[in-house]
């Protein structure tokens, strides 16, 4: 096939990307990125670390005791646009764009065996959020100061100007700066 002959050693070719880049059926023009889902350990270091670190508001919560487990959802949005009705709230709250769930199983936080693979170890899978900020250098001494671990500081590696973190469980999170990613990637 086409694409076999592009892939290998190098990425694919521009066109073979455009070959393989279909128009979506017409109803998909409504869809939207809305969430993507962590397993968290424990919910209390969680929260804090995306609230307080990241700058994040919890939209909603929901709990499911039949089943043991919590649903955090947390955006970028101002805190003073939650609607206040339950029905309104959980309507608002699946329609914010790139929302964080957070799932928590009740029990896990005091599991000293549980732990979540990150994706960033054999075998690899999911790698990382990103969190685009105005200052990368800014954000990263503010991370330093919060004793945030790194996997990459802005000044080491290859790509210099953006930076790896971890969330309390292990997950990468990139911080980018949407004006130096040009650079970065070209």
């Amino acid at each position: 096939s086409t694409c076999s002959a592009t892939m290998g050693d190098k990425g694919l070719s521009d066109e073979a990307v455009a070959t393989a880049c279909k128009d979506g059926d017409p109803i998909t023009k409504d869809f939207m990125m809305q969430q993507t889902m962590l397993r968290v350990k424990d919910p209390i270091k969680s929260l804090d670390f995306y609230t307080r670190i990241l700058g994040m508001t919890l939209l909603q919560k929901f709990d499911f005791p039949s089943m043991r487990f919590s649903l955090y959802f947390l955006g970028y949005e101002d805190k003073k646009e939650i609607p206040a009705q339950l029905e309104e709230r959980t309507a608002w709250t699946f329609s914010r764009r790139a929302t964080i769930e957070l799932t928590h199983n009740w029990g896990s936080e005091s599991d000293e065996n549980q732990s979540y693979h990150n994706g960033n170890s054999d075998p690899r899978g999911f790698g990382h959020i990103g969190i685009a900020v105005p200052d990368v250098h800014l954000a990263c001494k503010l991370f330093e100061e919060q004793g945030v671990t790194f996997v990459k500081k802005p000044d080491h590696g290859k790509m210099k100007g953006l930076a790896f973190i971890q969330d309390p469980d292990g997950y990468w999170i990139e911080i980018l700066s949407p004006n130096t990613m040009l650079s970065i990637t070209s």
